[in-house]
């Protein structure tokens, strides 16, 4: 499986704070990368929709029998950038608000500022959890590292007894031992992957619509179906009037994986026996480790007349109790225009509640 050049970045929504391409790789030859125009596809959303969720006890997969050091090496780059872009947006955020408390505590109501001091505790917990996530997850890879370096050593053991005169005694045993200690050194590395994966979050999907400029007519219908390791979603779509989309299901959570790419396939339904595939393509996800959502487009076909629009948010711990970066950003918004509104007021004298609560 061949991998696709590194997308570049193109924004397509005003609300979404990042954004690429997303270059399918086929499977069976490598592409060239292409360049994306950008497109807002819209999308009827059914009512009492809910977000499909792959569960990790049934979807996980097991300990891989041969390690993938190289695979593993490029995760744990991208995962280190995407946890430090993290950390430096909630940070950011932190400053805003202290920023802000300074600036408004004589000008401020009570209510006001208790809001704001909530928000700045509530992002000093996140980011205390955030630099303990990283730190486990170094360990973790330090560890891989050295069982790498000693499976390492124990290879060119057993190939240094074998090319010799297997003989005598002792290099049979010396081979027998090198042999075993391969085999412990391999294990653990599988079993640190595997470990190093269940700390990688989740990938939460939700779709945005196909666009085919001139070849997406009113009254056709399309199924997707992707392919995550062991993880599967399928859903159906039909081209309204005014190029509206309806689609059974909107919203998926896939845990990221090590060493799988995510397939899509796209086949048009005509009618039962005459369903044609439109096309299948493997893509890259290493990179979808980010801070802020993105929107990512899928070149579905060769030519790149059908696209796949779908907006990808990383959240680094696999619970949707945390505070993610989008949320922060509106909360700061409220805040803000809250502020405004304090402001037009003539200041007030703090009151006595007032000074005790930040004494």
């Amino acid at each position: 499986m061949s991998l696709s050049a590194r997308p570049q970045r193109r924004v397509l929504v005003a609300k979404i704070n990042r954004s690429q391409s997303f270059a399918g790789v086929n499977s069976t030859a490598d592409r060239p990368f292409r360049n994306l125009s950008p497109f807002t596809p819209t999308v009827s959303r059914k009512t009492g929709s809910r977000v499909s969720r792959m569960f990790s006890m049934s979807h996980k997969s097991p300990p891989p029998k041969v390690p993938q050091p190289n695979r593993l090496d490029e995760v744990y780059e991208a995962l280190k950038k995407g946890l430090t872009a993290y950390l430096e947006v909630h940070q950011l955020e932190l400053e805003k608000l202290s920023t802000q408390i300074r600036e408004s505590k004589r000008n401020s109501r009570l209510g006001f500022l208790y809001d704001l001091d909530k928000q700045v505790k509530s992002i000093e917990r996140f980011l205390r959890r955030l630099e303990f996530h990283a730190s486990k997850i170094d360990e973790l890879y330090e560890a891989y590292c050295i069982q790498r370096r000693l499976r390492d050593g124990a290879h060119n053991m057993v190939k240094a007894y074998s090319t010799g005169s297997p003989g005598s005694r002792e290099a049979r045993e010396s081979l027998a031992e090198a042999s075993k200690g391969y085999k412990e050194y391999t294990e653990n590395m599988c079993l640190l992957e595997n470990e190093l994966e269940s700390q990688l979050g989740e990938f939460h999907v939700r779709m945005k619509g196909l666009a085919g400029f001139a070849r997406l007519c009113a009254g056709d219908q399309y199924e997707i179906f992707m392919k995550y390791g062991r993880q599967r979603w399928k859903l159906r779509g039909r081209i309204e009037v005014n190029s509206k989309q309806v689609w059974d299901s909107e919203e998926m959570v896939f845990l990221p994986l090590v060493t799988e790419f995510l397939s899509i396939k796209v086949t048009e339904l005509k009618s039962l026996a005459n369903h044609v595939v439109v096309g299948n393509v493997s893509c890259e996800t290493k990179d979808l480790f980010a801070a802020l959502p993105q929107v990512v487009a899928v070149d579905i076909n060769d030519l790149g007349t059908l696209k796949l629009s779908l907006e990808v948010t990383w959240n680094p711990f696999d619970k949707d109790d945390q505070p993610s970066a989008a949320s922060t950003v509106n909360k700061a918004s409220t805040v803000n225009k809250r502020f405004s509104t304090y402001n037009q007021s003539p200041p007030d004298t703090p009151s006595l509640r007032e000074q005790a609560f930040y004494v």
